[in-house]
């Protein structure tokens, strides 16, 4: 038996096709564009996100591997997708969750003193990043797609909610409740959409997908809509989660790292939510009976990002995998400093007006500084969320499992063991976001029996070990430094917003 995995991410698709024992059989990629239509804007097209899952998918499918018997569904979270509940046609593009063109809105409301209720209810902050205020500023600016919603033609949700809909041929409208836990209107306790916030956000709840737990057959993909597969869908989550799952973290107190367009640290707080004033309390999956398994995260907006930036904006690399051969020419960073705010800045600083900032340069600086000092960035920001949740949260975090494509650089996953002064743990498949997603399918449908069975497939592929005396080197307070002085540029110097 094997297991098809789409994770639908921010600048791509991955189709996995995953054995019983865990084996990546076979896989798919494909991207998709990227639209700036401002700065500080991100938007992409829900047909263009469709049609490179159904690429991605038909790439993993052609190899000749066993028939696959389910479908896991994971992907970005947050960003805001309106389609028409018939045609299945978007009427606009979707907003992303890097979007952060409702900052005015958010501070607004955050001065109007909603951040306190809404927190308490959602675990979340009144922050651009999330799905709700994505929704309220369509409501304000794009009248015509807004009327659909409120008419009920059109559908809204998260892209886990689309891509399902595509799968199934539209007789399927869901979400699962870790997605649903991160748009702004889920009640993080009850496990429901709330009445209170929908109507705080002005968002019709008859717009918004049925929550369904995060294993389970939801429905089954139409042969005619998606590359002639009858077979169930059995397993949806947020990407975060997804990644927690297949990195077999199932008991509290477990703890990953992803390394993606963003950097997301996760640890599993089992039946009870952990409320945290810099961090955010979040559904990690719904069990079939209903119940809820919570995670405690940091999300760190920009970090494979920033690599990308050195490769399209800079042009100092010409592939991401470039970065460690050219840090590794050089013994540090040489004093330079710098800050990837390029989207504002996440957990723990929460700053959507921070801006990305270099510092330290001299007529010495070289391109292998630059890339130096952005592997230190991503382990020093990944730091800020842990100790975060080891002062602020009390939670003791032994070692990290690290995964997404950037924990393949070696040198970045013994920074990363270095700042954090606690081993950091690799798998043999990095590729744990979709993963995670499989094992949710499979154990839906009954390819693996229970999650213990899961954690045995779990595989190490190294353990790096902590340098004695690197935490404290005195590199992670001139960071800090450097963040301070990255805080409010948009706002504070005119014509940079």
């Amino acid at each position: 038996m094997s297991v098809l995995a789409l994770d639908v991410g921010t600048t791509g698709v991955t189709a996995l096709v995953v054995s019983d024992i865990g084996a990546v059989l076979s896989r798919g990629y494909e991207e998709f564009p990227q639209h700036f239509p401002r700065p500080g804007w991100v938007e992409h097209e829900p047909e263009e996100i469709w049609q490179a899952t159904l690429a991605a998918a038909r790439t993993a499918l052609a190899t000749d591997v066993e028939p696959v018997t389910c479908v896991g569904v994971t992907d970005q979270r947050e960003t805001a997708v309106l389609w028409d509940r018939s045609t299945l046609a978007a009427p606009r593009r979707a907003i992303v969750w890097q979007d952060r063109r409702t900052t005015a809105l958010c501070e607004a409301r955050k001065d109007a003193g909603q951040e306190e209720r809404v927190a308490a209810l959602t675990g979340l902050r009144l922050d651009p990043y999330f799905t709700a205020t994505k929704l309220c500023w369509l409501a304000e600016n794009d009248p015509r797609s807004w009327a659909g919603v409120v008419e009920g033609r059109t559908v809204v949700g998260t892209v886990d909610a689309y891509v399902v809909s595509r799968l199934t041929g539209g007789r399927r409208f869901v979400t699962d409740a870790s997605n649903a836990s991160r748009t702004l209107l889920f009640d993080l306790r009850a496990g429901a959409w709330s009445e209170e916030l929908c109507e705080l956000f002005g968002v019709p709840m008859s717009a918004l997908p049925e929550v369904v737990p995060s294993y389970g057959e939801v429905g089954r993909t139409d042969p005619q809509a998606f590359l002639g597969l009858d077979v169930p869908v059995a397993g949806i989550a947020g990407d975060q989660q997804a990644a927690l799952f297949g990195q077999g973290c199932f008991e509290a107190g477990r703890s990953k790292c992803t390394y993606g367009t963003g950097s997301f640290v996760l640890v599993n707080t089992g039946a009870t939510p952990v409320l945290s004033d810099r961090l955010l309390t979040t559904v990690a999956w719904m069990e079939p009976d209903g119940s809820l398994v919570y995670a405690l995260e940091g999300a760190v907006f920009v970090t494979g990002a920033a690599v990308q930036w050195l490769r399209d904006g800079l042009q100092l690399i010409g592939s991401a995998a470039e970065v460690e051969a050219l840090a590794r020419t050089v013994p540090h960073s040489d004093g330079v400093v710098f800050v990837p705010a390029l989207t504002g800045l996440g957990a723990p600083h929460w700053d959507p007006d921070a801006r990305g900032t270099v510092l330290g340069i001299t007529r010495g600086t070289t391109r292998a500084h630059l890339a130096r000092a952005t592997l230190d960035a991503i382990a020093f920001e990944v730091r800020d969320v842990v100790d975060a949740m080891t002062d602020e949260a009390g939670l003791s975090i032994p070692s990290l499992q690290v995964d997404g494509g950037a924990s393949a650089n070696d040198l970045l996953c013994q920074l990363q063991a270095d700042q954090l002064g606690v081993p950091v743990q690799r798998p043999q498949v990095l590729e744990t976001t979709a993963l995670g997603a499989a094992f949710l399918a499979g154990l839906g449908t009954g390819v693996w029996s229970s999650p213990a069975e899961l954690a045995d497939v779990w595989q190490l592929d190294r353990r790096f070990e902590p340098t004695a005396g690197a935490r404290d080197d005195g590199t992670h307070a001139r960071w800090s430094e450097a963040v301070q002085r990255a805080k409010g540029w948009a706002s504070a110097v005119p014509g940079h917003k």
